[in-house]
């Protein structure tokens, strides 16, 4: 019998397939006492298995690039954490096999995030990972993870670590689904990043019977359990529509009536630049400079090495627009050498900007290579700062570009309410704007962005968040400059249209979401998208605004 389930879409197209559920998490050692004599060996088993697993995670990283680099290099750092280690010594010291001290040490770690506030408990997802990793090379059981198959299925799981989804081949995982999550945890953007359809934050995914077919579609966030062979035709022939429609869509990003759009891809490094250009991407929207300064938690990197990295991006793109965002560190992006240690709420601390004026010299030399990098080539080069919150940021950061030489335009994201609320004035000392939608909403709704349960905070149709588009796009618009969208809320076609509507002037996303952007733009004046942009502010709710704008777009 068929039946329907709703969780929330997060990257586009359909899948049908059999379930297959992510491998089981690793069993509990069990508490055995071990001779004094035995501790250092164990003490180097533990030591050895971190290394290992940091190694595999960095590995990871290093082949499937961009984004996900980023993430497990990330993880990669927290399995070697000093203080974890010296709690598992001391642990192992009295008496704890090598395993059941990783075991307790990661489980009172895991407890002081789960205790920190939301915003670091989002990251005990990533720890159980690591923790698990480890505990398994020391028991030489299986990793757990994406499961073994010959056939394509559906990824059932309660939630996916970073190092699965990183490298889950499309071939075999048709699309998937988790339990947790939400619109901007890092399942979801590695999923647009793969192609792959993905519906997260599911209740009750975990109960889909292995083997069950089931139908995902990751526009709506629909799951359509044992379809009917007349559910299959239609899903079939909507996803055959979609892509006629894509490859019928090409060129520049354009409403029905002309009005420009540019469509810009988000990338997270030179690894990201192929499949940027291979989407018809006319630049870079976010260049995301995190990936650089994760390689060494402890040192920045080199001025040289830097330009090095900067230089590739740019040079794919001739004659086109990159915006640069410089260092976002601090939260759940911490760094030794930059970021304080005992903040009760990172989230709500030094972080982005905040931490770059406590350090000039880190962005003074970032800045340096990002002049060098740019030099000599015909690209527009625009540089932005994360977390501004008044003129008084905006004007700092546009200080400091000047004094290191860097001749290109200067910006302010739009992350933080007060910058939407203060647009205008903040434009008195920067020359554009950046809407990054994810945190702003998590900052608007206090909803953290990787918590499964407050999710619906995190919809980006939420009317609320829309206002603030709508004040930050009429700002600029005043002001004869430009304001576009960063954040996960562009990679959306029907959102898209809505925020073209409300006045945004350029849309940046994942690269894989380009042509459904492209094709959805172009089938709509912009009347219709400033019609349904009115609509959807005059919603109540998210999926009120998302029904009321498909209403007008669709003629009813």
């Amino acid at each position: 019998m068929e039946t329907t389930l709703r969780g929330v879409g997060v990257s586009h197209g359909v899948a049908i397939g059999e379930v297959r559920h992510m491998g089981t998490a690793v069993l509990e050692p069990p508490a055995k006492q071990i001779p004094a004599e035995e501790a250092e060996r164990e003490q180097g088993r533990a030591r050895k298995a971190v290394e290992a697993v940091a190694a595999d995670l960095t590995a990871r990283g290093n082949l499937a690039g961009g984004e996900a680099q980023a993430v497990l290099e990330a993880q990669a750092m927290m399995a070697q954490d000093p203080e974890l280690m010296v709690d598992v010594d001391r642990r192992i010291a009295v008496g704890s096999t090598a395993e059941r001290g990783v075991y307790d040490a990661f489980a009172a770690y895991r407890e002081l995030l789960a205790g920190a506030g939301e915003y670091l408990a989002g990251r005990v997802a990533d720890l159980d990972d690591v923790r698990n990793r480890i505990v398994a090379r020391l028991l030489r059981v299986p990793m757990p993870g994406v499961p073994d198959s010959d056939e394509p299925y559906v990824l059932v799981a309660r939630d996916l670590a970073p190092a699965d989804t990183a490298l889950l081949d499309p071939t075999l995982v048709l699309g998937f689904v988790t339990e947790e999550g939400g619109p901007t945890s890092h399942s979801a953007i590695l999923a647009r990043a793969l192609g792959v359809p993905a519906v997260v934050a599911l209740p009750g995914a975990g109960e889909l019977a292995e083997g069950t077919m089931i139908a995902v579609d990751g526009s709506t966030g629909e799951i359509f359990v044992n379809p009917s062979h007349e559910k299959k035709a239609e899903l079939g022939a909507a996803a055959a529509a979609r892509r006629a429609a894509l490859a019928a869509s090409t060129g520049p990003g354009a409403t029905a009536d002309g009005h420009k759009v540019p469509l810009l891809a988000n990338v997270g490094g030179p690894a990201d630049v192929a499949a940027a250009v291979e989407a018809g991407a006319e630049g870079v929207g976010l260049f995301r400079t995190e990936f650089l300064f994760l390689d060494d938690s402890k040192n920045a990197p080199t001025e040289e090495k830097q330009v090095e990295a900067y230089r590739q991006v740019l040079e794919a793109f001739p004659e086109g627009r990159v915006v640069v965002r410089v260092l976002d560190a601090g939260a759940d992006k911490p760094l030794e050498f930059l970021t304080p240690a005992d903040e009760p709420n990172p989230a709500l601390g030094v972080r982005g900007l905040r931490t770059l004026l406590d350090h000039p010299d880190v962005l003074r030399t970032q800045l340096t290579a990002l002049a060098k990098a740019a030099h000599g080539l015909p690209v527009y080069l625009e540089v932005m700062a994360p977390m501004v919150a008044d003129r008084a940021d905006a004007k700092a950061f546009a200080d400091a570009c000047r004094e290191a030489g860097l001749r290109a335009k200067f910006g302010a994201m739009v992350e933080i309410p007060s910058a939407a609320l203060r647009a205008r004035s903040i434009l008195q000392e920067v020359e554009f704007l950046s809407l990054g939608t994810n945190d702003l909403a998590q900052y608007t709704f206090a909803a953290d962005r990787q918590v499964g349960a407050v999710s619906r905070l995190q919809d980006p149709w939420q009317p609320a968040l829309l206002d603030l588009v709508a004040l930050s796009a009429e700002a600029a618009r005043a002001e004869g400059k430009s304001c576009g969208v960063c954040g996960e809320a562009a990679a959306d076609p029907l959102l898209a249209c809505v925020l073209t509507g409300l006045g945004v002037t350029s849309l940046s996303m994942g690269s894989a979401s380009i042509p459904y952007v492209r094709a959805a733009l172009a089938k709509y004046t912009m009347a219709q998208c400033e019609r349904a942009a009115a609509a959807a502010r005059a919603a109540d709710s998210a999926q009120e605004a998302r029904q009321a704008a498909q209403a007008v777009l669709s003629g009813e």
